[in-house]
Parts: structure tokens; sequence; C-alpha cells
């Protein structure tokens, strides 16, 4: 029940008594420019799934609230903030971590999330999949050439077949079904 993290593809992994999704993107862009893409309001809005207000300070308060209005504000803490190579988070039950790390002509993303349940999964995999999409043709400067959902509906049979039936029992939640 595992997947690739090559080429953008989440990979699911074993962490302990949790399972974590994985992905690792190679971006051609500095890893300062990177840091404000993941820490700063205005780049956040561009392809993180809720707005965030908060600071990222150790053990400071996070609200993540839809800009459509389709659920409710919920909280999470800052878990860990390194600048510029490492944020961490509570988002709700999940974990998100983000890492940062140069390499030659730009730096590597490592995006983990901690899943409170395994039956979400595939539906958080090609979610994660469809943001860092996202956030690299925000730091490419250009915008998506897919409508919102239209990328996450295009994707998640393959992170279905890829994670299997178990990780795969939990759908989009009501408001957040992808629009064709």
């Amino acid at each position: 029940m595992t997947g690739s993290s090559k080429n953008g593809i989440g990979a699911l992994e074993r962490s302990g008594d949790c399972w974590r999704l994985r992905f690792t993107r190679e971006l051609d862009h500095p890893p300062e420019k990177v840091w404000q893409a993941i820490t700063e309001h205005e780049h956040l809005a561009a392809w993180f799934p809720h707005l965030i207000t908060g600071e990222w300070t150790l053990g400071g308060t996070l609200v993540f609230a839809d800009a459509e209005g389709r659920g409710p504000d919920f909280q999470g803490e800052v878990l860990a903030y390194v600048p510029p190579s490492l944020l961490e988070f509570s988002w709700g039950p999940d974990v998100i971590r983000l890492e940062v790390s140069a390499r030659a002509g730009g730096c590597t993303l490592v995006l983990l999330d901690t899943l409170d349940e395994l039956g979400k999964a595939a539906r958080d995999g090609a979610g994660w999949h469809e943001c860092l999409d996202l956030l690299a043709v925000h730091l490419d400067g250009t915008g998506p050439s897919w409508s919102p959902g239209q990328r996450w509906s295009a994707i998640h049979p393959g992170y279905v077949a890829s994670f299997g039936p178990e990780a795969s029992t939990i759908g989009p939640p009501p408001g957040w079904e992808p629009k064709p």
C-alpha cells in the first residue's frame, strides 16, 4: 500500500502507528523563495487549501478557514519553525511537515502529512498533489491550466489504485466535491 514519491506522485508509508503521505518536489527556485511561498499569507493563498491566520512561532495557534465557507474554521498549532528549512504544524487532526533543502539549481521540498485516518489517504494524496502543482505554477509566476478540483478529479483514481481500498474509504467532505 505504497506509491512512489518520484515526479510529484505522493507515497503512502507507515510512520509508527500512523500512516503518512510523502511528497518530494524538485523546484527550480532558491530555498528562500520557496520558504516565502510556504510561510507568507499572500503566497499561501495561491496554493494552500485553507486561509491561515496566526503567527509562525513555536507553539503559536493557527486558525484555518475555507475561503468559500464549505466548513467550519478549525485550529492548529505550530510544532516546529526553523527558517528557512522546516515548518511543522497540526492541521486539524493531521500533522503537516514541510522541509526545504538547497540543491544545485534550486531546492527540494518535502511535504509530509501524518494522517489521523488511513481511509482518507487517496483523497488527501490527490489533494496535496494538486496543491503542490499550484505551488509550482505560483513559484513560476504562471497560473494553472486547470480549474479548482479538475486536477484532483484526474489524479484521484491513480491514488486509489496505488494506495488500495483501505486507503480510499473516505471521499471529499460535503461542499468539497470537485467540479468537472
